[in-house]
């Protein structure tokens, strides 16, 4: 048998689907949904840095978590129109190790992003008092390079031992992109000591980032129905409806494709949840926010009417 670990061999992404009449579908589909993704974050990103009343800790890690969206689906969703445009669904080695790589990395980082966001919004609403001392700018900075640095980091290792794997059962990796589950199953060898450090680290990264994360907003809820005035809890609660949407979308995608017995492999169902956090989540996380935040309304509202005349002032001039 072929072993498939010297860097000039290629990989076969299965894709979505084989059916050859649903591969323009498909593209026009996840076309719109990768505009909208990009225009939405980076329409976050630009709202954050530019308004004044939006620099905030807040919204500092908000648009930390749009630039992460932004990469995450650049990191796969272009590879896959390509794939369904030209059939070609070949990717080189180096390709699919860095496409996991950063998938890795970026996931990891978005965990610890989501967590940090629900501490903030614990101290805001349990010790108001308090914030803008805990909360300080230098803090966030640190906070925000040491979740990139450490993710970016860990991740190196997950992507080298899984491509130091003989691939010799298949070149065709049943996903639309390089995923680790998949890619153990052309392993001719045992995978189970990756298996265990995917779990090690899945329970420090993912889990714990989620169980802090769940305490948070234990505390806000305890907190908020003791205030007395409904307006106040409204508010309080308001504030908080954005971020929980996200953080039970992605978390429950990652913690059912990862956190999962080995014996309960689904390719069909695993594609489909896979396409939850790589496509929808990065696409539907401005929105949500947008939506639900009259801060965010509001300066997206002021950038646009404010670009609008500037473009009808140069036309007219």
């Amino acid at each position: 048998m072929e072993v498939l670990n010297e860097t000039s061999s290629r990989f076969t992404l299965i894709g979505l689907s084989t059916n050859p009449w649903l591969q323009p579908l498909y593209f026009i589909i996840f076309l719109i949904m990768y505009i909208v993704t990009v225009t939405g974050n980076l329409l976050i990103i630009a709202v954050v840095r530019t308004e004044p009343k939006l620099q905030t800790p807040m919204y500092f890690f908000l648009s930390n978590l749009s630039l992460i969206d932004l990469c995450f689906s650049s990191t796969i969703v272009p590879k896959l129109l390509m794939s369904t445009l030209t059939e070609d669904k070949t990717i080189s080695f180096w390709g699919c190790a860095t496409q996991m790589y950063f998938h890795l990395a970026l996931g990891g980082t978005e965990c610890i992003i989501l967590a940090i966001m629900a501490y903030d919004r614990y101290v805001a609403i349990c010790h108001p008092l308090h914030y803008n001392t805990i909360m300080n700018l230098q803090r966030c900075s640190l906070l925000s390079v040491g979740t990139w640095s450490l993710n970016f980091l860990n991740s190196i290792y997950y992507a080298y031992s899984t491509f130091q794997l003989p691939f010799c059962r298949s070149k065709n990796v049943n996903h639309y992109f390089c995923e680790m589950p998949p890619l153990f199953r052309l392993s001719c060898t045992e995978t189970l000591i990756n298996e265990i450090a995917v779990y090690i680290s899945g329970g420090i990264v993912g889990l714990c980032s989620f169980v802090l994360t769940l305490l948070s907003y234990v505390h806000i809820i305890l907190t908020v129905l003791r205030i007395q005035s409904s307006t106040g809890r409204q508010k309080a609660f308001s504030t908080c409806v954005s971020h929980l949407s996200v953080v039970s979308l992605y978390y429950g995608a990652i913690i059912f494709m990862y956190l999962r017995p080995r014996g309960s492999y689904s390719v069909d169902r695993d594609r489909s949840v896979a396409i939850l956090y790589t496509v929808v989540t990065p696409m539907f996380n401005p929105i949500i926010y947008s939506i639900r935040n009259k801060e965010v309304k509001q300066s997206v509202r002021k950038m646009i009417s404010g670009r609008s005349h500037f473009t009808m002032l140069t036309f007219h001039h």
